[in-house]
């Protein structure tokens, strides 16, 4: 093989890479073990390193529990499959799945249509502002600082390259709400969309009814975004917002390191000529038979560069899939009882950590995660303690600002215990 590629050794086949990027040194485990045998080393090394932990970390990635048909219906070969499947002649199945899930989406988010899916949420929000800033023709986009902060590191990335202003709108700091009235003075004719997270990034959720109405009364759109999908079993969907962008990621994907994860983004119809990615929609084949193809697809694969709305190459047919088997699988009535359990958990965590000095900062209503309060030495010290006791604790937020020192983000799911919850609330006593 090297010598049809005209190379002498393997060296010489990766000369491209830059020296710091090479591994010099053989790997650090023990030589001369078979398949099985390294396989078995590494999930001991799993083993030490996560497996058995109680989480009470949220804040974008959230665990629940997958079902285990999940895994035995996306990993058929008809759907696990490393080509891309559109062509309408041989992906029937493949297009009526996008066509379930795009279906799905637009239930649970409450809008009219939702597009093939997007890489996952961080992406889709600035994809959503984008959008409209072209049904607008305005530029300036007021993001909520109550959006998940890395989701405002890609958004500001995207749209710094755009030359388009982002201006961010403070919130409330007795109830963890936006500022109605910072919002109403930053509102104006070049306002293209006002953008928030609901529930936002310290679980609390907005009063989105009323910020569609202070916006649009501007001309503007209201973009809703979402990292909490369970949540939609309960709260009210964000059907006066005009694009709603978001994460699957807890309807059957696990946190798995950062991805691959499930974007969303959903709008009203009079919006779907300016929604980037891909639809399958239903026809009917020359025999008068039901049948799926892509029915608006505006890349610049497809149309002029110049009319293209983006350059994303693929959606995530496979962990879309996933979710498509989850919503079936838990249908209304289960992600109703699913997003109860999850704020009966979280209600049972905040009274168990108040017990300790361990209070709630904001007083609005909050799903499955909220910002607790005490020294900073207090909560360092608690999740040190916990760890030892093969639980993960709740997230630092002085991290993202130093105003928010001394404030921690806890998760509670279906996932926690009560005897859990009892164990990591003793750890701050």
């Amino acid at each position: 093989m090297l010598a049809a590629l005209g190379f002498s050794s393997v060296d010489e086949l990766f000369q491209h890479l830059p020296q710091s990027a090479r591994i010099e040194n053989p790997l650090a485990i023990p030589a001369g073990r078979s398949e099985y045998e390294i396989i078995e080393y590494f999930r001991a090394r799993a083993r030490e390193s996560g497996e058995g932990y109680a989480c009470f970390l949220g804040a974008g990635a959230y665990r629940h529990f997958r079902p285990v048909v999940v895994d035995s219906i996306v990993t058929r070969g008809e759907f696990l499959t490393s080509y891309t499947p559109y062509q309408p002649e041989i992906s029937q199945g493949i297009l009526t799945t996008i066509f379930e899930f795009q279906t799905m989406v637009a239930q649970l988010t409450g809008m009219d249509i939702a597009n093939a899916s997007m890489y996952d949420g961080s992406s889709a929000t600035p994809e959503a502002a984008m959008m409209a800033v072209r049904i607008t023709r305005r530029e300036k986009i007021l993001a909520a600082r109550t959006v998940h902060p890395e989701y405002r590191e890609v958004m500001d990335a995207y749209l710094e390259r755009q030359g388009l202003p982002v201006e961010t709108v403070a919130f409330d700091e007795k109830t963890g709400r936006v500022d109605m009235e910072a919002l109403e003075k930053q509102l104006d004719d070049k306002t293209a969309a006002v953008l928030i997270q609901s529930p936002n990034f310290f679980g609390v959720i907005e009063q989105s009814k009323q910020i569609a109405e202070l916006a649009h009364k501007h001309g503007a759109l209201l973009i809703v975004m979402f990292t909490e999908a369970v949540a939609m079993g309960l709260v009210e969907p964000p059907s006066d917002a005009d694009i709603v962008a978001g994460e699957l990621q807890s309807f059957a994907h696990p946190p798995s390191y950062g991805g691959p994860y499930c974007g969303v983004l959903a709008t009203r119809k009079e919006y779907i000529r300016q929604i980037p990615g891909r639809l399958a929609g239903q026809s009917v084949d020359q025999d008068g038979e039901r049948a799926f193809c892509l029915t608006l697809s505006t890349r610049e694969q497809h149309i002029r560069r110049a009319k293209a709305t983006s350059n994303i190459c693929t959606n995530q047919a496979l962990v879309a899939l996933m979710a498509t088997v989850f919503m079936s699988i838990y249908g209304k009535e289960g992600l109703r009882e699913l997003a109860a359990q999850n704020v009966a958990k979280s209600r049972y965590l905040e009274r168990s950590l108040a017990d300790k000095g361990v209070e709630r900062v904001f007083s609005a209503p909050y799903f499955n995660e909220l910002v607790v309060r005490a020294s900073s030495s207090k909560l360092e010290s608690g999740n040190a303690k916990a760890l030892d006791d093969k639980i993960v604790g709740g997230l630092d937020l002085g991290r993202f600002n130093p105003d928010w020192q001394g404030w921690m983000l806890v998760c509670a799911t279906e996932m926690n215990t009560r005897e859990e919850i009892e164990r990591y609330a003793a750890a701050f006593s």
